[in-house]
């Protein structure tokens, strides 16, 4: 099997991307890095925190360094920040030599996601599902325009939808079995 250097996940808040990148890359045997993680361990201070204080354009500085630190790695699995796309030259370092996976998921498994999750800075209002939609619908463009493969992650365990990626990114998968989006992108 011929894999990619590495397989970066993109994808809004509560998609999956650090479960999912976890089995992902233990599956492959490969290193995960979780972006938004590393970023609270050198600072040693959680995220909302660094919202507080420097602001969310601080973080997202923070969040384009790590970004290119990250990108010299091989053999890894990343998961990124749901925001980390907003920022053209983050979009640039993401998809070098990588395989660029955006996990897409329904604003409804989303509220259900991080509906108890302190953890997330941008959610902390009185309406977080008007929030998580307004996001969508800048985001969602940015993922898909990035996205080498597009994986719907509504009611599937993270195990199934690992088993799929494990599909796509192996070459040897029969053609006939892949559905691609006329783009030539892949979606599940």
């Amino acid at each position: 099997m011929s894999l990619p250097k590495r397989v970066v996940l993109v994808g809004p808040m509560g998609a999956g991307k650090s479960t999912i990148g976890r089995l992902l890359a233990k599956e492959l045997g490969y290193q995960f890095m979780d972006s938004d993680r590393i970023i609270e361990e050198r600072c040693g201070a959680n995220i909302p925190w660094i919202f507080d204080v420097e602001g969310e354009d601080g973080f997202r500085q923070r969040e384009t360094a790590m970004l290119r630190e990250l990108a010299e790695q091989d053999q890894a699995v990343l998961a990124t920040g749901g925001g980390a796309i907003m920022r053209p030259e983050n979009r640039e370092v993401l998809k070098q030599d990588a395989v660029v996976i955006y996990l897409r998921t329904s604003i409804e498994q989303q509220v259900e996601r991080t509906r108890k999750d302190r953890n997330r800075p941008l959610l902390q209002n009185e309406d977080p599902e008007a929030v998580l939609r307004k996001l969508f619908s800048i985001r969602d463009p940015l993922y898909t325009g990035l996205a080498d493969i597009v994986m719907q992650t509504d009611r599937k365990s993270p195990r199934l939808v690992v088993r799929q990626l494990v599909n796509r990114l192996n070459p040897k998968t029969p053609r006939h079995k892949r559905k691609v989006h006329k783009e030539g992108r892949h979606h599940v």
